[in-house]
């Protein structure tokens, strides 16, 4: 396994494009799922054990998550009762609702999608006031149905059962205007602090979307970034590439 593991990355490391350099993390092993946001790294591995980076060293958080996201609007997670936490003063406090997946990436507002795919957001008051049972959380059904769903300062992004790739505009108060569709397939779908876009296709291969600015949210195109390995989830955030490969390798890419 470690003669495979080692094929693997130097694979990798010649087959990388040339504007990105990437190194493995040897300190974290099995990680399923990884999220970036304003200079913060939070991850999950495959025994749902939160983790928070200081420096180099992977901080172990506590309870179990299957998912977590930090950004704007704090650090959220979801376990796999779907129960979703926010982290407050140390600790999760358990917040009414039940989603499989949520993003914290908005103007401190949260997103997420819930069991049959129905999107979900809770305005900035709701979510930066919350601190545990009896504040207000007023979570408002969004249209359409999608399976991975994150926000940035230019819009949101999400994904449905098909690996469409979908875009939408929405504020603080949770008011949008649908969705608009976006050429592609994706799996699931990442967007940065700065509205960079980051996704990974069923095949494994890992896509940023061109062009993006506020006056033009959707961007150019998709590019691929070679990765030699199959990857499952993506996060980015100050120039940081952070790459989860299906066979729970993690990586971190700068260029």
């Amino acid at each position: 396994m470690r003669a495979t593991a080692a094929v693997l990355l130097v694979l990798c490391l010649l087959t990388i494009s040339h504007a990105w350099d990437c190194r493995e993390i040897v300190n974290i092993k099995n990680l399923m799922q990884i999220d970036a946001g304003l200079g913060q790294v939070v991850a999950t591995d495959t025994s749902q054990i939160p983790y928070y980076l200081v420096g180099d060293k992977w901080i172990r958080m506590p309870g179990y998550l299957k998912h977590i996201t930090v950004g704007p609007a704090g650090i959220w997670g979801v376990n796999k009762d779907y129960a979703i936490y926010k982290y407050v003063a140390g600790n999760w406090v358990q917040a009414a609702g039940l989603l499989k997946q949520l993003d914290a990436g908005g103007d401190q507002f949260v997103v997420g999608a819930n069991m049959d795919d129905t999107p979900y957001c809770l305005t900035s008051s709701a979510t930066v006031g919350y601190k545990g049972p009896g504040s207000p959380l007023p979570w408002t059904g969004l249209p359409g149905a999608v399976k991975y769903y994150s926000c940035g300062p230019f819009g949101c992004w999400a994904v449905n059962k098909n690996d469409d790739i979908f875009l939408m505009s929405l504020n603080q108060d949770c008011q949008n205007k649908g969705w608009s569709h976006i050429d592609g397939k994706l799996s699931m779908i990442e967007v940065a602090t700065d509205g960079s876009v980051f996704g990974v296709n069923s095949a494994g291969s890992v896509y940023t979307r061109d062009g993006i600015t506020a006056s033009k949210p959707e961007g150019t195109g998709w590019s691929n970034i070679p990765m030699g390995m199959l990857m499952g989830h993506v996060t980015y955030d100050l120039g940081r590439l952070w790459v989860v490969s299906k066979s729970a390798v993690t990586m971190v890419c700068t260029h």
